[in-house]
Parts: C-alpha cells; structure tokens; sequence
C-alpha cells in the first residue's frame, strides 16, 4: 500500500535523476527526459515531504503516448499527474468521484471497471519518488492514529548518503524510489483534460510484511523500467508478470506528524532518535493498563496499611496480657484482713 510520498526536487533535477541510456537507431545513447507539462486543469506540480492523493507529481512515461512519431517507444517524457485515477465515466467536479484510488491491487486490475482500460491501451507509467511513508497494521493499537510510521526508501550509493539531509548529497544524483503504474486522461465538460495516476499494489514479501500486508510494486532495475514503459515492445501479459516484490529496500521510523496531510514540514521525513521512539512507545500505553496499575499500586498500599495496623494490635494486645495490672483495696478486703487479724490473737 502507499499512502503518502516524498519528492521535493525541482523538476530540473528530477529530470537529472532519471538519465538513461537507450537505443537510438543503431546507436546506444545517453538520454534525458523531456519535461512535458500539461495543462491538468491549472495544476502544476510542487514539491512536498507530504504529498497526499490528489496532489501532482511528475510521472515517467513512454513518449509514443505523446508522439506519433516515435516509433521504437524508447524515448520517455516526464508528466505531472494528479495521484489518484478519475474515473473516466465521472461528471462534474473531477475531485468527487467518491472512490479511493491512490492505489490499484494487481490481483483485480484485469478485471476491474476502472483499470482494465488504461492498462489494455498500454497506458504504464512509473511513479518517482523519494520515498513513501507506511503505518505499521501489523501490531494492534488502540487508535489508528497511533500506528508507527515509516518512511521506504531506495538504497543510495553510499551509506554517507542521507536521503533526510540534502547536505550529504554532495551533487550526487538522488536514487529515486521508483513505482509501476497505471495512468488515464480525464475530460471535463469544457473539454479540458487532467491527467491522473494509481500505484500498482500486491501482497508484500519479506522485505515488508512485518509492517504491512500490502506494498507498492517498485521496479529495482533500468531493465524492469524499460520493460513496463515500453509499451510497443512488451505487451501487457509480459509487462504483468515481470512486476515482482522488491528486495532492496531501506525504511527507518519517522514522527506521526506526517499522519497530517497538511503538515508538509520537511521535518517529516527525518528519522525518529531512539530515544524519541521510546517516548513514543511510552505515551501510546493503553490508558487502561495504567489505570489498572495505578488500581494494584492503591489496593496494596491499603493492604500494606491494614496488616500495619493489625500487626500494631497484636503487638499492644501481647503487651497488656504479659504485665500485671495493679488492683485499687477495696472495703471488703479491708474487713477481711481485720478478722485475720483478731484471730491470730
């Protein structure tokens, strides 16, 4: 599953970051893609720490989509699309359809109204991306809100390399996460066209199951890239089957603030201190442990307090029956100790 995104570059240097090499002719060149910006209703990409459904940001996609003249669909453009397809057979405001689908389950996808279109008309895209942020389903909690969550990454080419912290970048060019994907085009009622996207998902491997039953397919090789935009070379049933789980990936836990998608501070990418995570740990205590605490804390004081007591009755009892009381004479005894006396005369 993916819920929310990180990309901040500019465009520039997203387009710095995804060179590759292709065939050209006879010849293996170097390559660039174009940066093609579409209209999409006045949207325009901007970069975020945060980005949520419906946010734009730039996608890869073959340039035989926009070029009748390519031929060999090797060439690729950059296109900002908003995430999150809108279904084509939808009237009226783009941004209420009703249906979530920042995500499309592989499982489903051949079958399924939505997606079964775009994808026969080879319309593959790869999502850029300097990463994703995931909650933790797989221990329970008491509020979703407290779930752990976590930011995925691309390994990078070293490990002085803080995807966090631009100033260890050093003018290398970022490894951008990169996601398979299916896009549409959309027609509003004057005639205007956005362009919309959904990530591509399917049940997680080892990598990721720990966190979430469900993870992105995220393509690791420039061969795996090629393959799934190359839509004139490699038919759909081919392109399907090559999308596997990732098996390099690198995560560390970030702070809940992110769960705001609002909250587009570049604070929400960066790694949580240990120390932080066992503050976290702490505060998301189920209330009711606490009070059941604090209930067995109280009931042994006054059970401490009670056997105190008795033990101080016990004490003052043993001490009253071992000394002797001391009786007051009384009349009787006095007339008593007056016969004796007569007697013994």
């Amino acid at each position: 599953m993916c819920g929310r995104q990180c990309l901040t570059l500019a465009p520039k240097d997203i387009v710095c970051a995804c060179k590759y090499s292709t065939k050209i002719g006879d010849e293996k060149k170097d390559m660039e893609p174009e940066w093609r910006a579409e209209y999409n209703l006045g949207r325009k990409y901007e970069g975020s720490h945060n980005i949520a459904p419906t946010d734009i940001t730039p996608v890869l996609v073959s340039a035989k989509h926009f070029d009748e003249a390519e031929v060999d669909g090797n060439r690729r453009v950059l296109v900002p699309m908003m995430w999150g397809m809108i279904p084509f057979w939808h009237k009226g405001d783009y941004r209420k359809h009703g249906l979530t689908t920042n995500n499309c389950r592989l499982e489903s996808m051949l079958t399924s109204k939505l997606y079964s279109r775009p994808f026969t008309k080879g319309q593959r895209c790869v999502i850029l991306c300097e990463g994703f942020y995931e909650w933790q389903t797989t221990k329970p909690v008491k509020k979703s809100s407290e779930r752990a969550a976590y930011f995925i990454h691309a390994p990078q080419s070293s490990d002085d390399f803080q995807i966090y912290d631009k100033s260890t970048w050093n003018g290398e060019n970022i490894n951008l996460l990169k996601m398979a994907g299916l896009y549409d085009i959309w027609t509003d009622s004057n005639g205007d066209k956005i362009y919309s996207y959904s990530v591509i998902t399917f049940q997680s491997n080892d990598v990721l199951n720990w966190l979430h039953d469900r993870m992105p397919a995220i393509l690791e090789t420039e061969e795996q890239i090629s393959d799934w935009l190359n839509c004139g070379q490699i038919s759909n049933n081919p392109a399907l089957s090559a999308l596997k789980p990732a098996k390099k990936l690198c995560w560390y836990q970030v702070s809940n603030e992110v769960n705001n998608s609002r909250n587009k501070s570049p604070t929400c990418n960066k790694p949580l201190s240990k120390e932080d995570i066992k503050k976290l740990a702490m505060i998301k205590t189920p209330k009711q442990s606490n009070m059941l605490t604090s209930w067995l804390i109280k009931s042994e004081n006054k059970s401490n307090i009670k056997k105190e007591q008795g033990e101080n009755f016990e004490i003052k009892k043993e001490i009253t029956d071992s000394v002797p009381v001391k009786r007051e004479k009384s009349e009787k005894d006095d007339e008593s100790e007056a016969k004796r006396l007569k007697k013994s005369e």
